[in-house]
């Protein structure tokens, strides 16, 4: 497919393709990733609510997913999962590096699919891609892993030219691209990938809501100190996300305390780091006490030095969290500065301490960003933004049948 011309509407500008519910009913698509269930991350919530609101909309898909640790996935809602055995990726223990067998081709070629979609395409999406192709369908690609940035922080910095190189040369190679940020939307187009649009990132206003508050989950993430200002950092436990640059708010600002939900490769060397303070580890939560999670802290501290968007800062945002947080990603997106939070350079532990200090200074100023979060979250949902990607299936489907009729 050659380049795509919207003509007066655009998807980079966030304008909605129309879409009809016949063309929704006999939508099929192919969604390749690399990381599902059970694994739990930014990026698999992410497939996963797309997953429900193409449930929803009657589009049928199937799903083509490496077999992660943990109990196999055949289906996710209603979808057939398609899953090939990996091998561990390096610099992210958590992921597989598995190209599909000629078996998954079959399913995905009898499954007779209209599109593709590829989730950041490295080793499942890459042959995945090549099949698509034959198959004579439209791709797109989405963007959720800066792995030449990724290379970097792990000291491996001479790769990121061929990173870089390769990601162009793939994400060229679909017919559109999808980054989840302004930031990162800048990024892929100074990079040299074509026809790149803006898929950003909605919540979930009533999962993750203050009305979840709960004294009992307070009193367990604060080690019994619920009077003192309770800090939460919600993620991967891994060296990128920085969460060790926390312990400077620990030691300067007062009355703090610190609950560190999730798990990674970094525990173990962070609880050492954090010995002696007042943070506690809540390891993995989900569903009720995530939200109670969220609910029930302070403020939502989020040093990372790598994302795509930071899927967790509007959650917390929904749950009435002011935020304190890197530059990265989507983060600058959402956040006004003194009103719903801060945010700081990456390693900036002094805008970090900074960011936190001017918050808890005023208890009823924290109170009223934390409602001012919350009012900016609830305009950020999550069907409008999915129907813009189903919108932009139907017209790369579209396009690729009027293509062949005209051939």
């Amino acid at each position: 497919m050659g380049q795509m011309r919207v003509g007066q509407l655009n998807f980079m500008d966030g304008v909605l393709f129309s879409v009809t519910e016949r063309v929704e009913s006999l939508m099929r698509i192919a969604l390749f990733t690399e990381t599902f269930l059970p694994k739990t991350d930014g990026i698999v919530r992410v497939v996963c609510l797309l997953l429900d609101h193409l449930k929803e909309r009657g589009v049928e898909t199937i799903i083509v997913a490496p077999k992660l640790d943990g109990e196999p996935v055949s289906e996710y809602n209603g979808f057939p999962v398609v899953t090939v055995p990996g091998v561990t990726f390096p610099l992210y223990p958590e992921l597989k590096l598995v190209p599909p067998s000629y078996t998954a081709y079959r399913e995905v070629e009898a499954f007779k699919p209209d599109i593709a979609h590829f989730i950041h395409p490295i080793m499942v999406g890459i042959p995945g891609m090549a099949m698509a192709k034959y198959l004579g369908i439209p791709m797109v690609t989405s963007f959720h892993l800066d792995l030449a940035r990724l290379a970097g922080h792990f000291n491996i910095g001479f790769m990121q030219p061929v990173t870089d190189y390769l990601t162009r040369v793939v994400f060229n190679w679909a017919d559109y691209s999808l980054a989840p940020s302004k930031m990162i939307q800048r990024e892929m187009i100074e990079l040299g990938i074509r026809n790149v649009g803006l898929w950003g990132r909605g919540v979930d206003a009533e999962k993750f809501n203050p009305h979840f508050r709960d004294a009992a989950m307070r009193a367990c993430l604060s080690d019994g100190h619920p009077e003192d200002v309770l800090l939460l950092y919600v993620g991967r436990l891994s060296y990128e996300k920085q969460v060790d640059k926390l312990r400077a708010v620990l030691e300067q600002v007062p009355g703090t305390r610190l609950a560190i939900v999730g798990d990674g490769p970094a525990r173990a060397d962070l609880e050492k780091h954090f010995a002696g303070l007042p943070a506690h580890f809540a390891g993995y939560l989900k569903g009720t006490e995530l939200s109670q999670a969220y609910a029930s802290s302070d403020i939502f501290t989020f040093p990372s030095a790598l994302e795509t968007f930071g899927l967790v800062v509007t959650e917390a945002m929904a749950a009435g969290l002011p935020v304190v947080a890197s530059r990265v990603g989507g983060i600058p997106d959402v956040i006004d500065i003194g009103k719903t939070g801060y945010t700081f350079d990456v390693g900036d532990e002094i805008g970090l301490v900074a960011g936190v200090r001017e918050i808890v200074k005023d208890r009823a100023h924290m109170a009223q960003m934390g409602i001012d979060a919350r009012t900016f979250a609830e305009t950020q949902t999550w069907p409008a933004i999915m129907d813009e990607v189903i919108a932009l299936y139907a017209h790369l489907i579209e396009m690729n049948q009027g293509e062949a009729v005209s051939a």
